[in-house]
């Protein structure tokens, strides 16, 4: 899987050390979990999905920018739990929000089992984010609104940067990174086009 994800344009050495550290097929069921190291996404339940591992490195690798130390980084949307256990390996605290409580309780469990001590979790809308634990050094966001939630960019600190995937699902999705400059001043960069489930408000059980 490393030298397809080196084939695919992944540079940094710390992306490739992290996915390497992290065993895919524990955020699979067990069906699903042969397929784990295929350049595909996969099924997770609730019509929500696992990205494919070049989406999930392409990502981590954006928000580090240039092999930049990351000390807190919020991810919206935990899912399988996969996302955050990369991010884990590259920065002193992860804080993940997820709108399914099933998938923050099942995400707990797989952390657990990996020893991973450095993740803290919220069940909530992630439109909202986490704003008492901002400011944050990166946000990683793993499903796609049709526009950048204001509230999530006011919670990056002075140099952070948001990566997002934007747009309607089917109609196109690019992968987006904010850089916070100042108080009120953000630079944005669009890279690759990207397919996501959509960014959704509210909670389930």
């Amino acid at each position: 899987m490393l030298d397809r994800l080196e084939a695919q344009g992944i540079r940094s050495p710390a992306v490739f050390r992290a996915v390497e550290s992290v065993p895919r097929e524990v955020f699979l069921d067990e069906v699903q979990s042969v397929r784990a190291y295929e350049d595909c996404s996969l099924p997770i339940g609730q019509g929500q999905t696992l990205s494919q591992p070049h989406t999930v490195a392409r990502m981590t690798e954006l928000v580090m920018a240039r092999e930049r130390h990351l000390g807190r980084v919020l991810e919206v949307g935990t899912g399988s739990g996969y996302q955050a256990a990369v991010l884990a390996q590259l920065c002193q605290s992860v804080f993940t929000v997820e709108r399914i409580g099933a998938f923050l309780d099942q995400a707990r469990a797989r952390h657990r089992q990996l020893g991973l001590l450095n993740v803290r979790y919220m069940h909530r809308d992630g439109f909202r984010g986490w704003p008492s634990q901002a400011p944050y050094d990166g946000i990683v966001v793993t499903a796609a609104p049709t526009a950048v939630p204001e509230e999530l960019k006011a919670q990056l600190a002075i140099g952070g940067r948001l990566v997002i995937p934007v747009g309607a699902q089917g109609g196109g999705q690019k992968l987006t990174v904010i850089t916070r400059q100042g108080e009120h001043d953000y630079q944005t960069t669009w890279h690759d086009m990207v397919s996501f489930v959509p960014l959704l408000p509210g909670g389930l059980a």
